[in-house]
């Protein structure tokens, strides 16, 4: 199949298994607005595939997806058309992952933060590498949790540590996300995808009609707990882009990336 999505989102053909891939790992494979946009579009994209049945996630580089783009969170300070626009992609985005009728493994392969963590747990298996974490850092940025943490989290994990999590930004290392409930199970990182491709392909080797419709059925538990709490954490975030606090953060945190930058660190 032609792949529109390219550069940011690559789609490689494994028989009956499609491994997606986030494409900016220059910048951890960050979301911007196009990635953003890709993300969103791929599923229906792939519902479509006839010979499609099942979907690898994973990131290219050493990062599945280090979350938003700081620089571009500047940007939507002052376009508040775009901020609008990017809010409701981020609700489009968590609908068109449950919706989705395929069964997604993701790979974590390294740091899965933000708008990534939420797209590692909102897949349907998710194997993490040793070396990986996830983690959503809205409240640490002062931006409401909205895509994913607060919505899904308290389903998969349980309230209370779905609250410690989400209220303090803590990382989250692979073995602890295991216990949690926000993974699978831990792979080595040479191994890793290579292990998904395994499962995947044990996916797509089931009987398709009762294996999507038994996904359904399992995802009304999590369109359930998303009804209502998304729309409500999406309008805050909305505002939050506006706090001072937020913006005092992303410019501290710019200044002292541009400093690194400028000194030659990483």
């Amino acid at each position: 199949m032609h792949n529109p999505f390219e550069p940011e989102l690559l789609i490689e053909s494994k028989g009956a298994v499609r491994l997606v891939t986030l494409n900016r790992p220059e910048a951890l494979n960050a979301t911007n607005e196009a990635l953003h946009d890709a993300l969103i579009a791929v599923w229906p994209y792939l519902a479509k595939d006839p010979e499609a049945r099942a979907v690898v996630l994973t990131g290219a580089g050493r990062a599945f997806s280090a979350g938003g783009d700081f620089e571009h969170f500047v940007e939507l300070w002052d376009d508040r058309a775009a901020r609008r626009k990017e809010i409701d992609a981020a609700g489009q985005l968590l609908h068109a992952m449950i919706d989705f009728p395929l069964p997604v493994v993701a790979a974590v392969n390294g740091a899965a933060v933000g708008l990534g963590c939420n797209l590692a747990v909102c897949s349907d298996i998710v194997l993490m590498a040793e070396s990986a974490f996830v983690a959503d850092p809205h409240v640490g940025v002062g931006l409401t949790a909205a895509d994913g943490g607060a919505p899904t989290w308290p389903l998969l994990m349980g309230m209370l540590q779905a609250k410690e999590y989400l209220l303090t930004s803590e990382r989250i290392p692979a073995p602890k996300a295991v216990e949690l409930g926000l993974a699978n199970r831990v792979v080595a990182d040479g191994d890793l995808l290579e292990e998904a491709l395994r499962v995947a392909d044990k996916l797509a080797a089931q009987p398709p009609q009762a294996l999507q419709s038994t996904k359904r059925a399992l995802n009304m538990h999590m369109k359930r707990a998303v009804a209502g709490v998304l729309e409500y954490a999406l309008a805050e975030e909305f505002a939050s882009f506006d706090s001072p606090e937020h913006q005092q953060l992303v410019r501290s945190f710019l200044e002292r990336s541009r400093k690194r930058a400028a000194a030659g660190q990483p």
